[in-house]
């Protein structure tokens, strides 16, 4: 990265020498028109675009978007609830736009093993971060998480709807591989926050 920089400020160097001592003006006889200064074409970057497949440390997750959905959703951390089910976002305006991520479980984006869990509401008007994932978010899709000072990328292996009882314990897996896992209410609402399932996405990281 210092020679590239190095290689930067060595041409601005010369650009600025270049503005400061022209080179001197073609004679040109009387009566002629001088020749428009030939001005540079400035050539596209060949540096090569960042990605975010890795990163080199964990980091608290602040803001996630996702295709189709969400170009940056805020990421709140409400403590679990007396059953130990990990809290949801507050039943607010905000609330329905944000994603809740359960610090209890404590695995973060960039942790080498276990499940990110991650959560958003559902809205029986169909206008919450629920809604639009049920709706777009399919295997295959790209998911961007962004801490402060990081940003990993993620994408869906799978989604699978499973019945609110008895749920689906992996989502709550600590070992194994690096992975998002989302849930979210669906299905048929049976009351106000009652749903007769819940739907789960994976996803790893990836470029």
């Amino acid at each position: 990265m210092w020679v590239a920089a190095a290689v930067v400020a060595l041409g601005l160097a010369l650009g600025i020498g270049w503005l400061a001592w022209p080179d001197a003006a073609p004679y040109s006889p009387p009566g002629v028109a001088k020749a428009a200064p030939v001005v540079p074409t400035q050539r596209p970057s060949t540096l090569p675009k960042p990605t975010c497949a890795t990163v080199a440390h964990d980091f608290v997750p602040r803001k996630i978007a996702v295709a189709g959905v969400t170009k940056g959703a805020s990421v709140v951390t409400p403590p679990r609830e007396a059953n130990g089910v990990p809290g949801a976002p507050p039943l607010t305006t905000r609330g329905k736009s944000v994603f809740a991520w359960d610090k209890q479980q404590g695995i973060l984006p960039g942790d080498a093993a276990g499940n990110v869990l991650l959560n958003a509401h559902t809205w029986p008007d169909g206008s919450a971060l629920g809604n639009r994932l049920l709706a777009s978010l399919r295997k295959g899709d790209r998911i961007v998480v962004m801490g402060a000072n990081a940003r990993l990328c993620y994408r869906v292996t799978e989604r699978i709807e499973v019945p609110v009882k008895p749920g689906l314990l992996r989502y709550y897996t600590t070992d194994g591989p690096p992975q998002l896992a989302i849930v979210v209410c669906s299905g048929r609402r049976l009351g106000s926050g009652e749903w007769t399932k819940r739907t789960v996405w994976f996803a790893s990281p990836a470029v």
